[in-house]
């Protein structure tokens, strides 16, 4: 898995799927590393400032499940585990070295499928900058070239144009349309279905958008 492109990202760890990072050499430079304990502060600041931002497109808990509120330490805890066993990355988006959101890759499948889902949040203040679009592309990346997925997927509800604008920047197709999808916001929710596999992009994502930029 050596022929992946890196004239725009540095891998901390080649070779190693996790825990790694990622790093942008562009302006503003984007990080991308596991999320941590210490992360806790600059997390609830977070969500704390982007409540109304971010509210209508958190995943919520359907009637008669386990709605009990998770620390954030238990929250940590339980990604860490995840990421151990291989079904999830969970990636803090760091913007010249300050906390901006997060992206993460879940319910990662082996075997013959290969695949993984992206999800991602950011601050409202970074908004705009171009910085989850450059994250989701550097995940997408590290996923095929490191991780040796084949199939990412990305599923975005028909009203969040900002999330619409992150496929469509990065060239990935529409494969689908998913009713009563996920629960978010207090209803289940229709998903729109986006997804690319490594045979679209044999030199990675992020060349697509840095051939946009340049």
């Amino acid at each position: 898995m050596s022929d992946a492109p890196r004239e725009r990202m540095i891998v901390g760890v080649p070779g190693r799927a996790w825990p790694n990072e990622l790093i942008s050499g562009t302006d503003p430079v984007v990080r991308l590393r596991p999320i941590a304990r210490s992360d806790a502060r600059a997390w609830r600041a977070a969500r704390r400032r982007n409540a109304v931002w971010l509210g209508p497109w958190d995943a919520t808990a359907p009637p008669g499940s386990d709605a009990r509120p998770t620390s954030f330490r238990a929250l940590v805890k339980r990604l860490r585990k995840a990421a151990r066993r291989g079904t999830t990355y969970p990636f803090v988006v760091e913007v010249d070295g300050v906390f901006a959101g997060q992206v993460s890759v879940n319910n990662i499948v082996r075997g013959s499928a290969q695949f993984a889902s992206v999800g991602y949040w950011i601050d409202q203040q970074f908004a705009g900058r171009g910085v989850i679009p450059r994250a989701v592309a550097m995940v997408i990346d590290h996923c095929f070239f490191l991780a040796g997925l084949h199939r990412i997927e990305i599923c975005i509800r028909p009203e969040n144009s900002n999330s619409l604008r992150v496929v469509e920047k990065l060239g990935i197709r529409e494969v689908g349309y998913a009713p009563y999808f996920l629960h978010i916001d207090g209803e289940w929710r229709d998903h729109r279905i986006f997804a690319v596999t490594r045979e679209e992009a044999p030199r990675g994502v992020l060349v697509r958008l840095d051939r946009q930029i340049t």
